[in-house]
């Protein structure tokens, strides 16, 4: 019969860095992680130190952690993740902040978000919009299988999920605020060879050969899915500013303006429909 571990042992056995190797057991065997910092003579359930093992030699081989545990946590609430969905990230919680603000003074505020994947943007619009009607759409049902299980972890019957490329599936209806993250990264960009980015979906990541394409062509469809006034929201690359901000005013936005992540870089542009 195998037998239980002690913590230190599986620690320096693990062969990455400390700090990953403690949350990974603590994800691993249930047990809090100051508790495993704290104890490193605890001793490890045989079942529990296996799957850390497995564990460990994948993140080893450079898979990301919020895969291998399934789950990421994005503006304060856990999402499950698996690799058919980007990983949420801290700077996306910028484009949720400037939705949130754009939305005041709106008393139900409609809401499409596009490219949902885990559906991180729209359940945790529709959790700090508690009177918001939202709408999650993407192109890939393994995507949005993913979503609806968050969604009915965080806010059951709350979103409208919509298998759709971009705004297909809409027919004429129009929004009050559409917001996206789409692919951006340039094709044969080098970042995508490396660390997260190799394990993630790629048609989630890749816009084009010049990281234009997804968001040329959200830009262009959007103002017959808008109210007059109302909001196009996206997040892009650090250094697409610029040529956002053009496409937006190529397209007739106005207020059309940039926001900084914590990193101080450009990460969320928008603009907005005419009033009249």
């Amino acid at each position: 019969m195998p037998e239980a571990c002690v913590v230190e042992d599986l620690l320096r056995e693990a062969g990455i860095e400390r700090r990953e190797a403690r949350m990974l057991l603590a994800q691993a065997s249930d047990v809090a992680e100051a508790s495993i910092a704290a104890f490193p003579e605890r001793l490890i359930d045989a079942h529990a130190a296996a799957r850390f093992r497995d564990w460990a030699r994948r993140r080893s081989d450079g898979e990301p952690f919020a895969y291998i545990v399934g789950w990421r946590e994005f503006y304060g609430r856990s999402f499950k993740v698996t690799p058919a969905v980007l990983i949420p990230r801290p700077e996306t919680e910028l484009l949720v902040e400037r939705t949130i603000q754009c939305a005041q003074g709106l008393p139900r505020p409609r809401i499409v978000d596009l490219g949902t994947g885990s559906g991180a943007i729209a359940l945790t619009l529709a959790c700090e919009l508690p009177l918001a009607q939202i709408t999650a759409i993407d192109a890939s049902r393994s995507a949005l299988e993913v979503a609806a299980f968050n969604g009915h972890t965080l806010a059951p019957g709350r979103i409208e999920w919509l298998e759709s490329d971009w705004f297909a599936g809409l027919g004429g209806r129009l929004f009050d605020l559409i917001v996206a993250n789409p692919p951006y990264v340039t094709a044969g960009d080098a970042h995508l060879a490396c660390g997260d980015l190799r394990f993630e979906p790629q048609a989630a990541l890749v816009g084009g050969d010049d990281g234009m394409q997804c968001i040329d062509t959200i830009v262009a469809a959007a103002p017959a899915h808008l109210v007059r006034g109302g909001w196009l929201l996206l997040e892009h690359g650090f250094d697409q500013g610029a040529p956002v901000r053009a496409c937006l005013a190529a397209t007739g936005f106005e207020s059309i303006a940039t926001w900084r992540d914590l990193a101080g870089q450009e990460r969320v542009s928008g603009g907005r429909r005419p009033a009249i």
